[in-house]
């Protein structure tokens, strides 16, 4: 059975050297400062024994990290960011990292619905939460929870993409992301950490096979471009028959309003004769053409049992009607 310390991060191994070198350090500076000061060799080792001993307890936590202290392998507190002393070979720390990590689920083969082999990739993005209870959780449920996240993607994947077809699973990323998402927030819900997200980087299907995948998606583009270029020449033929038509209404507007100005004008000119020259309309053009023959000695054919001076004398007497 695994032992607590391989089961929980221990301190790099830079800040157990750091630890080294701070007892020897402090160690040797107090023998030399009590062997001035006694010259007795029992007081120097003694002293630079016992400082060496409490500076190896000394351990500095970062804000990112919580602290977990055990006695004789028993849990004792917890403690956040700061300075701590712990008696060494009786107390150990443990410092946990609270900042959100991220672990690749290795790459893998798949076979999908229609019996294609595709290579997945994905990415979890998780972190310890920071209170104590998940903290001890994070460290007492779970034996490495970034493997078991890794070992639990992996399998995630293989169920959710093992029933979809090659084109639906490019096709539906977001889905992936989610569903592999729930299910690892479901299984890890005793572990004391939060999944932030997850990322399906690619879908790679065999080369054959995005070959043929570029070419349909290549006709698809073609077909769809041919669309929208008989689309767009219909569109064009239909606004130029729109135009001709309302150009003809216009013309035809035109003659409308052309032909109902001059009746109208008509109407006018013939409520006017009927108003003003009642009765004098033949006179007066009779009168007309009269003033015309005179004035171009003009021949003029009376009608039988009519004579000159009567006709004048119609016209004379309609002009002085008119002026009266």
């Amino acid at each position: 059975m695994a032992t607590l310390s391989e089961r929980i991060p221990t301190p790099s191994s830079f800040e157990r050297t750091s630890n080294i070198v701070l007892a020897i350090a402090g160690a040797f500076l107090i023998a030399v400062i009590v062997w001035f000061a006694t010259e007795n060799p029992i007081y120097t080792i003694a002293a630079a024994l016992i400082v060496g001993y409490l500076l190896l307890g000394v351990r500095i936590v970062r804000p990112t990290h919580r602290v977990l202290i055990e006695f004789l392998g028993k849990f004792q507190r917890f403690g956040g960011p700061g300075f701590y002393w712990v008696l060494p070979g009786f107390q150990k720390l443990y410092a946990v990292n609270i900042t959100e990590k991220m672990v690749n689920a290795t790459r893998q083969e798949i076979i999908t619905a229609d019996n294609l082999n595709a290579t997945v990739d994905a990415q979890v993005y998780f972190k310890v939460k920071d209170d104590e209870v998940n903290v001890k959780r994070s460290q007492y449920n779970v034996y490495n929870y970034e493997d078991q996240i890794v070992n639990l993607a992996r399998t995630t994947l293989r169920n959710i993409i093992g029933t979809l077809s090659l084109k639906s699973a490019n096709s539906e990323r977001s889905r992936i992301n989610d569903e592999l998402g729930k299910v690892l927030k479901t299984e890890t819900q005793s572990w004391g950490i939060e999944i932030v997200r997850t990322e399906l980087k690619e879908i790679m299907p065999p080369p054959d096979v995005q070959d043929t995948m570029n070419k349909v998606v290549k006709a698809e583009n073609e077909k769809i471009a041919a669309i929208d270029f008989a689309t767009a020449r219909e569109t064009e033929a239909d606004g130029l028959r729109r135009a001709a038509i309302k150009q003809a209404e216009g013309v035809k507007q035109a003659k409308i309003l052309e032909a109902e100005g001059q009746a109208e004008a008509i109407r006018l000119v013939n409520e006017a004769a009927d108003r003003f020259f009642i009765g004098n309309a033949q006179k007066l053009k009779s009168l007309e053409v009269t003033e015309s023959a005179l004035k171009t000695n003009t021949k003029i054919v009376l009608p039988e049992g009519q004579q000159i001076v009567n006709v004048i004398g119609e016209l004379a007497g309609s002009k002085l009607g008119l002026q009266e």
